[in-house]
């Protein structure tokens, strides 16, 4: 069932990249596909959280579409489908309280174990982009999209949540190939749909290669 679901995730990424390609409007040259593998951790600056672990690994195919360029300046719209793995641990058990959960004493000693969480998120977010000098540039990003993680922690409800980002990159062109180096801020919440819904705070580092289409 899980790698049904992952098969049908990565079908429809694929389908939105021809919707794409395919739309009369959109002008394939200003089009980039490109791939990321990232790291991320609670524990990373500028946060410091002790009473838990959450690192997290990212797999990522990145959809990037210029709109709009004027002399130095570049706007770009982002899609990014992902499939991330974290580990999760709670060290402090007294970091649950009462009012966070109705069994309390069982997650409180359910949760002290480590646990894997697959997540199938898809991002949208826009791109500010200035380039410094020549085919290096640097960049702002900011989006926001649907996740589905597998299992609950003490914070976060299993299946539906929102997966926030904010960061700042590098980038460097050689001929049709854009390396990117990018430090990201991200917070994952479900808007209350389920409790817990404390979410998780992660500062992240991601590495991209994109090709130009």
């Amino acid at each position: 069932m899980k790698q049904y679901f992952l098969f049908s995730f990565f079908m429809v990424s694929i389908f939105i990249l021809c919707a794409f390609v395919g739309n009369a409007q959109i002008k394939k040259e200003h089009l980039k596909l490109g791939f990321t593998y990232g790291t991320g951790s609670q524990n990373r600056f500028p946060f410091d959280l002790k009473d838990y672990t959450h690192e997290i690994t990212f797999y990522k195919v990145q959809i990037n579409y210029l709109l709009k360029q004027k002399r130095k300046w570049a706007f770009e719209f982002n899609l990014e489908p992902s499939y991330n793995v974290a580990e999760h641990q709670l060290l402090n058990k007294w970091f649950v309280k009462q009012e966070d959960t109705d069994n309390f004493e069982v997650l409180r000693d359910l949760y002290t174990q480590k646990r894997t969480i697959k997540e199938y998120v898809l991002n949208l977010g826009l791109i500010a982009r200035y380039t410094i000098y020549k085919d290096i540039s640097m960049y702002a990003i900011a989006s926001v999209g649907p996740m589905i993680a597998d299992r609950p922690t003490e914070r976060l409800a299993k299946g539906f949540a929102f997966s926030d980002v904010f960061g700042l990159g590098l980038s460097y062109k050689i001929n049709t190939i854009q390396l990117d180096f990018r430090y990201t801020f991200r917070h994952t919440s479900n808007l209350e749909f389920q409790q817990p819904n404390n979410g998780h705070n992660t500062t992240n580092t991601e590495i991209s290669v994109l090709f130009d289409l």
